[in-house]
């Protein structure tokens, strides 16, 4: 069964256990707007608090764009350009969804599209696509979620090469790299993302959600632990005797019984 919503500048539907959220401005090379943000972000929010959806892929409406990032013409104040543009709000939520996020980069990632992907927990690339990050050619820069998560995949001196240099890449020197998991013909890549979608799909959704927690709490800080501990144990001890038996001793007015406690 195949659930829609509704929304701007993005599409949303679901294939079983998959949700598929589409940047839908083919015709702008699938541009960030602020509106795209938020719709982004609403949508995976949404996908947060239900439990049809296992895995989670974005990718690009059209053939030749998966995103070429952020349009920032026309903003009154390029010192708002942050605030108006809200893409640290969408990796962010990207990085605090519960579930596999898989990139499916079906053309040009390029800018902040290229962070996009960066973000993304796992990249699948069509043959054809280009990978290229434009910030200093076009008077931006991530100093973030771009730059650290880069660093990350391909290292600290290839990472500064990406970002110095803005230097296109094919999608096989991408996986040469290690920026990317995998590559397939053209001809077979809606094919072939779903069903590594639907193969993580199958997994242990709280072994998933533990795994993903624990690679993010070594870039958040204290705000990564208490994310995993919100996440996972918090949860997890909710569902023990020894929280259920204090829990009623609380509301019963009595000292609770410590013998029932596990070690």
């Amino acid at each position: 069964m195949t659930q829609q919503r509704n929304y701007e500048t993005i599409q949303y539907q679901e294939k079983g256990p998959v949700g598929i959220l589409t940047l839908n401005r083919p015709h702008d090379g699938n541009m960030f707007t602020p509106t795209t943000c938020l719709e982004v972000r609403d949508c995976i929010e949404q996908v947060r608090r239900e439990t049809r959806t296992r895995v989670l892929v974005i990718t690009g409406a059209g053939d030749k764009f998966f995103c070429i990032g952020g349009r920032k013409e026309g903003l009154p104040d390029t010192k708002m350009y942050p605030g108006v543009m809200p893409t640290l709000e969408m990796y962010e939520a990207i990085e605090k969804l519960q579930k596999p996020v898989i990139a499916a980069v079906n053309g040009f990632a390029v800018g902040g599209g290229h962070v996009l992907h960066v973000v993304c927990d796992l990249t699948i690339a069509k043959e054809s696509a280009i990978f290229r990050q434009v910030g200093p050619m076009m008077g931006s820069f991530d100093a973030g979620y771009g730059t650290w998560y880069l660093e990350d995949l391909v290292g600290k001196k290839k990472a500064k090469e990406i970002w110095f240099r803005n230097a296109k890449m094919t999608a096989q020197e991408a996986l040469t790299m290690g920026l990317i998991n995998k590559v397939v013909p053209d001809a077979e890549f809606e094919a072939a993302w779903l069903q590594h979608a639907l193969e993580i799909a199958g997994r242990g959704s709280f072994a998933l959600a533990a795994i993903k927690s624990a690679f993010n709490a070594r870039h958040g800080g204290v705000g990564g632990l208490a994310r995993l501990s919100h996440d996972l144990m918090i949860p997890h001890y909710y569902a023990s005797e020894e929280a259920h038996e204090l829990n009623a001793a609380f509301a019963e007015h009595r000292k609770p019984d410590s013998s029932r406690f596990g070690r």
